[in-house]
């Protein structure tokens, strides 16, 4: 059964069977999470429809770790996220910018679909990782290794920015620069 009632009036359960408000910044981190998941799932689409030069394993691999990192959130038992995924995500970081050309400039976030999408994807990033500094910064976190989900998702960020200019440089898509003008 899909629903349970145990929600209707505004709490939800952790993993750990703690009981607490829908509103808790702890639920808005992974459920924005959650949403960026989602996004990847149609950045997914994109990239594999466009026939582009990103492995369809790259994205499904941080689709699984991004659920990894919501189970991690609601304080699962378990080491969900670790540094050889942060290791995984510089390794790939790397390789696609070791392709593309210095950036000289601020780039707006436009291009081709799979581009704009990835800048879709990277900002809800950022905003994950604004909620989960919030958990950090709270005295009342109990994660032990919450540095490491920090470095994840902040990596994940940069993965996508990086995979949004090796997309655009791939396609032969003219990155549009910053006029502050």
């Amino acid at each position: 059964m899909i629903y349970t009632k145990t929600g209707d009036k505004g709490e939800t359960s952790l993993a750990n069977g703690t009981r607490i408000a829908k509103s808790d910044i702890r639920i808005e981190a992974y459920g924005t999470v959650d949403e960026l998941n989602s996004w990847i799932g149609l950045l997914r689409v994109s990239v594999t429809g466009y026939g582009l030069p990103v492995t369809d394993q790259q994205l499904t691999w941080l689709q699984n770790k991004l659920f990894n990192l919501g189970a991690a959130l609601s304080l699962a038992p378990g080491e969900w996220i670790t540094d050889a995924d942060v290791h995984q995500l510089e390794q790939w970081i790397d390789e696609m910018q070791a392709q593309v050309p210095r950036q000289k400039a601020f780039i707006l976030p436009f291009g081709s679909e799979p581009v704009c999408r990835c800048h879709v994807c990277r900002t809800i990033c950022r905003r994950a990782e604004r909620k989960m500094t919030e958990i950090a910064d709270s005295s009342t976190s109990q994660e032990e290794n919450l540095s490491v989900l920090l470095r994840f998702i902040n990596r994940t960020s940069d993965f996508l920015f990086v995979l949004a200019r090796f997309i655009a440089f791939t396609q032969k898509e003219e990155e549009e620069p910053w006029n502050a003008e």
